[in-house]
């Protein structure tokens, strides 16, 4: 069997829905809007929260067009701020612009304007993960407050038992696991102190 058979015979089978307009339609783009700097800090902040990329984060806001159809349809009991605009370009794939400019143009809306309501579909994720923030914050001081009462405790069982007893060692792998967490999750909270501000 020649290599160009071979190739038939595993492309129709594994490849199958694959196409040069598939392709085509994941190849990033650059597209320019112009929003309230506030939907735009939002996209980066829940990117940065999420641990997303822009690109990515945006590409699922819009790529859908049922549901910019539905942002669409919601637009209209919408008032913008009068927040002033700012032109932002962003990366995204072609078939997320060929689905706004195509809602947009459907529903007689403007481009910017869909793409904002879509960015501001991410506020109440948001909200969730500044309430988790500080409910983080309230775990950490308990955390910090039983891992000084574990450090009294190791030290009061060094001085009874002495350090090489078996009680004082397990204490002192205890400690260490638990100074572990808190360090841990002092690294998350310090990850998401930029949510913390946002309104």
């Amino acid at each position: 069997m020649s290599d160009e058979q071979d190739g038939k015979k595993y492309g129709e089978g594994l490849l199958a829905g694959l196409s040069a307009d598939t392709l085509r339609g994941r190849q990033s783009v650059r597209a320019t809007f112009r929003l309230p700097s506030q939907v735009i800090a939002l996209l980066s902040l829940a990117a940065n929260q999420l641990g997303l990329k822009q690109k990515s984060l945006f590409d699922q806001l819009v790529e859908d067009r049922e549901v910019l159809k539905q942002l669409a349809q919601a637009a209209g009991s919408y008032s913008p701020s009068g927040e002033q605009r700012q032109q932002k370009t962003f990366v995204v794939s072609r078939n997320s612009l060929l689905s706004l400019e195509y809602v947009a143009k459907a529903c007689g809306l403007p481009r910017d304007l869909l793409v904002e309501l879509s960015i501001r579909r991410l506020l109440p994720v948001m909200s969730s993960e500044q309430e988790k923030q500080k409910k983080r914050r309230a775990v950490l001081a308990e955390m910090e407050s039983f891992l000084q009462q574990g450090q009294a405790l190791w030290a009061s069982a060094e001085q009874l038992l002495g350090e090489t007893d078996d009680t004082t060692r397990q204490l002192a792998m205890v400690l260490l696991h638990c100074e572990r967490a808190v360090n841990d999750l002092r690294q998350a909270i310090d990850q998401g102190k930029e949510i913390e501000g946002y309104q």
